[in-house]
């Protein structure tokens, strides 16, 4: 019992009926004007032309959710549906379906507003009827004399009336939800604008965890040589490089947050494989043994294919420093022909090799798969290689 009452107790019901109510106020006013059968069919009739309006869907769709949703803007129904939409329709389809849907709430607006005055009416003749007042017409009069028995069919009555109310709201929501809800272009175009934030939110996490992530390395790394070898230059140097990697690590978060903070801001200036000497000696001042190959015009690899590139070549420093240690480490960076590709290559670290969750290697396979490209990591011989290839057209 309560759970059949529990609807009632929410104002989204009775708004739902209001809004089947507001539907039919127009015509009923005429009626008050001029008694006519066809003012009906002539209120159906304009609702055509002004669905073909596109801005009526907006007035519709702002309806439907605050009468009918109940202020529940990301969902269509009681069970989490697809939205309704307020954009003015685009195509002919949608100008269509929106007539549908003002012909359908018009009709069921008219049906359930005069079944429901009915029942009240009715429920009047019946108390009255108990009373011992018979009425001259009406479903009550076909009943015969007027009996105080009559009152005991006012709770079956009220009860329709509640289904009656509840059902016709649950019926206009489903309606809204299927004729004002988005169209196909309008999912696919919703679907491709969530897809271009994931994969903005996914390079944001690759950008910050390889270049804070490097950051943070070579940062550990340096105080720990210096704290070994109590050497004042050596310290000094550390020091040095520790604030070095640093800076420019605060300056990729502010970029980064800064585009975080205004979608609208281009992402700006980000680092080039022409900049990857800073790499190099970033690694080289943490202690491994850097041997490097720079071949090819760099400075005409594509801004993206570059950009990118320097960003995998980061994460196989950090790598190298963070699972080896110190080592020495090969690189090379070549340009050949219509192809970018890199090679970090290191001693394979002597005992069981340091947990981690893959993050960095991951993201380098991600790195190059967008850009048509792919990676490869693993061990060669004695060594730890991490092979990649791009394609600059």
């Amino acid at each position: 019992m309560v759970r059949l009452l529990r609807p009632f107790g929410r104002a989204v019901t009775y708004t739902r009926l209001l809004h089947l109510f507001v539907t039919v106020v127009w015509p009923a006013m005429l009626i008050f004007i001029k008694e006519a059968w066809w003012i009906w069919p002539v209120a159906a009739a304009t609702l055509v032309p002004a669905g073909l309006v596109p801005a009526v869907r907006t007035v519709e769709g702002l309806q439907a959710r605050l009468l009918l949703i109940g202020h529940r803007h990301d969902s269509g129904g009681d069970d989490g549906g697809p939205g309704i939409v307020v954009a003015p329709s685009a195509t002919w389809a949608d100008r269509w379906r929106l007539v549908l849907w003002l012909e359908a709430r018009f009709l069921l607006g008219c049906a359930s507003i005069a079944l429901s005055a009915q029942l009240l009416f009715t429920m009047a003749d019946l108390v009255a009827a108990s009373a011992g007042s018979r009425p001259e017409s009406g479903i009550v009069a076909a009943l015969g004399p007027a009996r105080a028995w009559h009152i005991v069919l006012v709770p079956v009555l009220l009860a329709a009336l509640a289904a009656t109310v509840w059902g016709a709201g649950r019926l206009i929501t489903a309606l809204a939800v299927r004729l004002l809800g988005p169209s196909p272009a309008e999912r696919l175009a919703a679907l491709e604008e969530r897809t271009e934030q994931l994969l903005e939110r996914t390079r944001i996490a690759r950008e910050l965890h390889d270049s804070i992530g490097h950051a943070l390395t070579v940062a550990v790394l340096q105080a720990g040589a210096a704290r070994a070898a109590d050497d004042p230059a050596f310290t000094r140097r550390a020091l040095d490089a520790i604030e070095e990697t640093g800076r420019a690590a605060l300056e990729d978060l502010e970029r980064v947050l800064g585009v975080l903070r205004d979608s609208g801001k281009p992402a700006g200036s980000r680092p080039t494989l022409t900049d990857a000497g800073r790499l190099l000696e970033s690694a080289r001042a943490s202690g491994a043994e850097v041997d490097a190959d720079l071949a090819g015009p760099l400075e005409g690899v594509p801004g993206p294919v570059s950009r990118e590139g320097y960003r995998i070549l980061q994460e196989s420093l950090t790598n190298v420093l963070r699972h080896a240690g110190p080592v020495p480490a090969r690189v090379r960076v070549s340009v050949e022909g219509a192809v970018l590709r890199l090679d970090v290559r290191n001693p394979l670290p002597v005992g069981p090799p340091e947990p981690g969750r893959g993050i960095g290697l991951r993201g380098i396979r991600e790195r190059a798969a967008l850009l048509g490209g792919h990676a490869s990591a693993g061990p060669v011989g004695d060594d730890w290689q991490v092979h990649v290839e791009l394609p600059m057209r």
